[in-house]
């Protein structure tokens, strides 16, 4: 059977767009300085007056884009986005230095005061995921529920599954990966990647982000997309993809092991959707499921055939559809 790939991307994309809420511009938009080194740009859009809904991005280093707005119901949702430190818009772009968790959790409590925001409900995939937990743990009494997508939970073992593991299904993207380096340094191949992404020689540096940042972008869908893996390797994305998963890697995303299920107890009241890709090769389903198991109270929503990207047609169906959920709590009693 001869299968057209072109023609299935281009009818991914046209369920995509009659899935999502139509296109909005922001309302207004901003920087905010968070300390000497780094300053954050974000965005509001929808209904002003609206339910507040915080939007946290992948990566780390992801950014945000157009397509993210499009999550949420303009008329219902004050809609509230912004790129974490180092990433998209926030200047500087790639910078690791004074960049860990605590201070992203420190930064969405700044941008709430900023934007006069009491309660919020907090949305996030994949390391935004590992974000609105780690941020709802440490602040319960600002959000109102989660929607979380692609689960990733910080743990050593998921990190070695992206370094190594991903290998297993994707054998060919992994030894261009590895190519990179030279075979002497791959038996510490974090390691060696660190020494690349944080030299001050951007032609060192560069090349080793578009080699990390492709890598992802070749594994995120489960049909895989050229534009997409071209944009993953363009530099504006590389830098903050590369420098800042390699960071988070290196200090095991600042969690201690385990840190986000032990602390569910602090938003274990809280209703939540978990919305998982079945064949996700980044973020494997494991983690969604001993989420859930942990905290059977939140809703899990497996989707069968999807990976790991939020805009595959059926997770981006059941993310809309969360979102929509959320609109009436008695939903959730």
């Amino acid at each position: 059977m001869i299968v057209n790939l072109g023609l299935i991307l281009i009818m991914d994309k046209e369920m995509l767009d009659q899935t999502l809420f139509p296109p909005i511009a922001p309302l207004r938009s901003g920087f905010l300085p968070v300390d000497a080194l780094h300053t954050l740009y974000w965005e509001e859009c929808g209904n002003p007056d609206g339910e507040p809904v915080l939007f946290l991005h992948g990566g780390p280093g992801g950014g945000i884009s157009a397509l993210h707005r499009r999550f949420f119901d303009p008329a219902y949702y004050r809609i509230i986005l912004f790129d974490q430190r180092g990433a998209g818009q926030s200047i500087p772009l790639g910078e690791y230095r004074q960049n860990t968790t605590q201070h992203l959790i420190s930064d969405i409590e700044a941008l709430r005061t900023h934007l006069s925001v009491d309660q919020w409900l907090v949305f996030g995939g994949s390391w935004g995921s590992t974000l609105a937990l780690a941020y709802g743990q440490a602040h319960p009494q600002h959000c109102t529920g989660f929607i979380l997508r692609g689960i990733f939970l910080g743990s050593a073992g998921e990190i070695d599954w992206f370094m190594h593991g991903m290998r297993s299904f994707y054998p060919e993207v992994h030894d261009a990966f590895i190519q990179h380096i030279p075979a002497p340094e791959r038996t510490d191949l974090l390691g060696a990647y660190e020494k690349r992404l944080f030299s001050d020689d951007p032609e060192e540096y560069l090349p080793a982000a578009r080699a990390w940042s492709r890598y992802e972008g070749s594994c995120v869908y489960l049909q895989p997309d050229p534009a997409v893996i071209e944009e993953f390797g363009s530099d504006a994305v590389a830098l903050g993809i590369g420098r800042l998963e390699a960071h988070y890697f290196l200090h095991q995303c600042f969690l201690s092991e385990d840190q986000l299920i032990l602390g569910l107890d602090r938003i274990r009241h809280l209703p939540a959707v978990i919305v998982q890709g079945r064949y996700d090769v980044v973020c494997p389903p494991s983690a969604a499921y001993r989420l859930h198991t942990a905290w059977p109270q939140a809703r899990l929503k497996m989707i069968t055939m999807a990976g790991h990207a939020a805009m595959e047609p059926g997770t981006a169906a059941a993310l809309v559809a969360a979102t929509e959920q959320f609109k009436c709590r008695r939903a959730f009693d």
